[in-house]
């Protein structure tokens, strides 16, 4: 019976042994079929990546790294028609294709690695290399028999030894073992494999936990490393994209230097006042893209905080002309420090800001503040200076009446009356361009016209401008007479300087009804000259605050002024012009639409009683 026993639990051992060995022979070719169909798709991957990027010499290197891993005999890489390119190790004649090999050729598909024997324990991996729709060649991995069975030896070896020994608790332990380790561990190594093909995939996850051991303790840890593992991931990808959307629509440029000066990232702000396009800056130094005299301030405070790892505030950059852009421009710089270590600068940062606006807009007001103390002043003047023409004037007026002079001297006396009342109208009308009306009033259009006309005659006169009126003396209008007089009068200097070789000027006032509302009642005024007109992009700007195309004598402010007074007055303005450059006859006509509103009253009361 013991030798019974002794046969029996021997056969049982070779049985056991034999499948134990069968099973793992079969899963070791299994395994080494999927390892070398990974691995040959994995070459085939590196060699396309290295052929899109122009570097076959990737191929090579590529090619010596997958023969150093130890499952790996012979990694090789053919053309299509199997002319060897590279090889892992050894001499590239001496590792040529063998008729099995070619007859594979025809075999393998595109994106669909295959394995084949070579005959005994030999087996081989081979995928090809697409780029696009082109065959570019295939590569060629072959396993090492000796590594893929050393596993299945070991458990042959293992099984001899201790199987005559341990015949009844083997069999124990093998039926425990297969349900509380070996089904943990595949779930486990599953898991494994699953997160190394696809890092970014959450399917498959978390792994299901069947035993309360250690081995569920270890799935339990690693569905958490897994979670953790995504969780993180998705807060460095909100991160980056946080980072890259403030970079992108920041209002202010932004650039970003390595320690050789080049630009390492630029945003679209930066490149459109550089006046560079954006794909240019990467890779590239200051002095390669912008003139000397605009890189050199740059590139040395870029060195300083390199030098110093201390950020620079406040460098003030000026310049007019060519690039970058046009005209005058000033910009405010600051360079800080950017470190990926806590006492190591790895980039620099720029930020710079367009205080061109700004400047301008400073300049203009200083300009505007000289002005309107001008204005004050001539007030100021015409005011003192009635005194003593109404002095004058009545001095005239008896030496006139009462004096018996002979009629060349009564001539010249009348002839100083005449032009004594001149200046006594242009003080006026001085002071009431000064003294603006608070209130609205019904006021005569012809007196509005004439008096700025009267403003303007010796400039008239002068240039040899002739002045058509078209208006009658007796329309009026319910509006603010001195923001109408100014609105008429900005109209009629800047015609005046458009005309500097003399031309036509014409006015015009007549009843009229809205463009908009048909049924509101008004006055349209029309101011046309003859003058060098306007290109279209001056145009579509002339109402904007601080623009002007008169240089150092212009503020930029007349006709914004004068379009708020439009507005504030609900009325309309249309502009038509035809430059001298475009040929043919060229001018400018303005028309206006005042309604004749009596409601501006109430807001205007309103105010004083603010004030009040």
């Amino acid at each position: 019976m013991l030798a019974g026993l002794v046969l029996l639990e021997a056969l049982s051992i070779l049985l056991f042994a034999t499948m134990l060995v069968s099973k793992q022979g079969r899963e070791v070719h299994a395994r080494v079929e999927r390892r070398l169909a990974v691995q040959a798709a994995s070459l085939a991957l590196q060699a396309q990546e290295a052929l899109q990027q122009e570097r076959p010499g990737w191929i090579g290197l590529s090619a010596r790294m997958m023969t150093e891993t130890p499952s790996v005999a012979m990694a090789k890489v053919t053309d299509p028609q199997g002319n060897v390119l590279f090889v892992g190790q050894g001499d590239a004649d001496e590792a040529s294709l063998n008729p099995k090999e070619r007859a594979k050729i025809p075999l393998i598909k595109k994106d669909e690695p295959i394995v084949f024997s070579r005959g005994g324990s030999r087996r081989e991996g081979a995928a090809a290399i697409y780029t696009g729709e082109d065959l570019r060649g295939f590569v060629w991995v072959e396993s090492d028999p000796n590594w893929d069975y050393e596993q299945l030896n070991t458990i042959k070896l293992g099984t001899e030894i201790f199987g005559a020994i341990w015949i009844a608790a083997s069999i124990v332990l093998v039926l425990l073992l297969s349900r509380g380790i070996y089904s943990p561990l595949a779930v486990l190594h599953r898991g494994t494999r699953a997160l190394m093909n696809s890092p970014e995939s959450g399917s498959g996850f978390p792994l299901p936990v069947t035993v309360e051991n250690e081995l569920g303790d270890l799935i339990a840890a690693f569905n958490q490393m897994v979670a953790s593992i995504k969780e993180q991931r998705a807060g460095l990808n909100d991160t980056l994209s946080l980072l890259d959307s403030m970079l992108a629509n920041a209002p202010i440029g932004l650039a970003f230097f390595d320690r050789n000066c080049r630009f390492v990232r630029v945003n679209d702000v930066f490149a459109g006042l550089t006046g560079v396009t954006l794909s240019r800056h990467l890779g590239r130094t200051l002095p390669e893209l912008l003139p000397q005299e605009l890189a050199r301030p740059l590139e040395e405070a870029v060195e300083q905080v390199f030098a110093t790892e201390q950020p620079v505030h406040g460098l003030e950059m000026s310049g007019g002309g060519g690039e970058p852009g046009g005209g005058q421009w000033t910009w405010l710089v600051s360079a800080y420090p950017v470190r990926t270590e806590p006492v190591k600068t790895r980039w620099v940062g720029v930020i710079m800001l367009d205080t061109s606006e700004r400047k301008r807009a400073e300049e203009a007001l200083r300009r505007t503040e000289k002005l309107a103390a001008t204005g004050r002043l001539a007030a100021s003047i015409a005011h003192e200076i009635n005194n003593p023409l109404e002095a004058v004037t009545n001095l005239l007026f008896l030496l006139r009446n009462y004096c018996n002079l002979e009629e060349p001297a009564r001539n010249y006396v009348e002839m100083a009356e005449h032009e004594v009342r001149r200046v006594a109208e242009i003080t006026q009308q001085t002071l009431r361009f000064y003294r603006q009306s608070t209130l609205p009033a019904r006021t005569s259009m012809g007196e509005l016209l004439d008096s700025v006309l009267s403003l303007y005659s010796i400039r008239l006169s002068n240039l040899g401008i002739d002045v058509e009126r078209d208006y009658d003396p007796a329309m009026d209008l319910y509006c603010f007479a001195g923001e109408v007089r100014q609105v008429i009068a900005n109209l009629v200097g800047n015609a005046i300087d458009a005309m500097a070789g003399g031309g036509r000027l014409i006015l015009r006032a007549r009843r009229s009804r809205g463009w908009k509302d048909g049924s509101q009642e008004g006055v349209r005024l029309t101011v046309a000259d003859t003058g060098m007109g306007m290109e279209k992009t001056v145009r579509e700007r002339i109402f904007e605050a601080f623009f002007t195309t008169k240089d150092v004598t212009g503020t930029g402010l007349g006709l914004w002024v004068s379009h708020e007074i439009i507005l504030k007055h609900h009325g309309t303005v249309h502009v038509r012009s035809r430059a001298a450059a475009q040929g043919g006859p060229s001018g400018t006509v303005f028309q206006i639409f005042f309604p004749d509103n009596q409601d501006l009253a109430a807001p205007a009361q309103q105010r004083l009683a603010a004030q009040a």
